[in-house]
C-alpha cells in the first residue's frame, strides 16, 4: 500500500526487453535503502525490485503491466517518480493507494496560474472510472486533488514544490500519465451498479 506522496526521482539507465517482459533499470538515491522483492511504486505503478547494484536496481514490468500503463513509454534518462510501500503506524498524508494502474490518460493542457499549474487530463470513459469534484486521483503515483470533474476528463492544480520534486515538470501536452482512481470511489461505484474495471 502507498499514499500517493513522491519520496524521490528516478533516472532509467537501462531498458531490456525479455519475450514479453520489460527489464527496467533505475539510479536512485534510495538504493541502498532497498532489498529484492520490495515493492516499489513507479510512476504509480507497484514493482517488484528484482536485482541491485551500487546505485542502480532493476524491476520487470510483465506485459498486463505494459498494455495497462505507460511504462512502455519509458526511454533512458526519463525521470520516474518513486515511492517506497508505506510503513505500519505512519501518517498517510495523501490517500490510499494500492499501485494498481487502472488506465492511462493524455495530459490534454497545461496552464500557469500565479505560481502554481493547472494541468489537464483526458481519458476514455469506457472503463467507467469516474472522479468526483474535490476527490482524490493519483497521477503517476502523486496523489492530487480533483477539480473540474468531467465525464472524461479532471483537472489538477500543482504547487511548486510538487512541480520541482516530481516529474510534473516534465510533462507536455500529449504527455501519457498513469492513472489510479480512489479506491473508495471504486468500491461505491461497483456497488451501484457502475460495473468498474480497469488495474494492473
Amino acid at each position: 500500500m502507498f499514499t500517493g506522496i513522491i519520496e524521490t526521482l528516478g533516472v532509467v539507465t537501462d531498458l531490456k526487453k525479455e519475450q514479453n517482459n520489460l527489464h527496467i533499470t533505475i539510479k536512485s538515491d534510495i538504493t541502498p535503502e532497498l532489498k529484492i522483492d520490495q515493492s516499489v511504486a513507479h510512476n504509480g505503478v507497484c514493482l517488484t525490485v528484482v536485482s541491485i547494484s551500487n546505485d542502480e536496481y532493476t524491476v520487470t514490468a510483465i506485459q498486463e503491466t505494459l498494455n495497462k500503463t505507460s511504462l512502455g513509454t519509458l526511454n533512458i534518462n526519463d525521470l520516474v517518480n518513486l515511492e517506497r510501500a508505506m510503513k505500519l503506524g505512519d501518517r498517510l498524508d495523501g490517500h490510499i493507494v494500492q499501485g494498481h494502474v487502472d488506465q492511462t490518460a493524455i495530459c490534454a493542457n497545461i496552464e500557469e496560474a500565479n505560481g502554481s499549474w493547472l494541468f489537464t487530463f483526458e481519458y476514455n470513459p469506457i472503463l467507467n472510472n469516474i472522479t468526483i469534484e474535490k476527490g482524490s486521483i493519483t497521477v503517476n503515483g502523486t496523489s492530487l486533488t480533483v477539480v473540474n470533474s468531467q465525464n472524461n476528463s479532471f483537472s489538477v492544480a500543482i504547487i511548486p514544490y510538487t512541480y520541482n520534486n516530481t516529474n510534473f515538470k516534465t510533462l507536455n501536452k500529449n504527455s501519457v500519465v498513469n492513472l489510479e482512481f480512489d479506491v473508495l470511489g471504486k468500491y461505491v461505484a461497483k456497488l451501484v451498479g457502475l460495473n468498474t474495471t480497469g488495474g494492473n
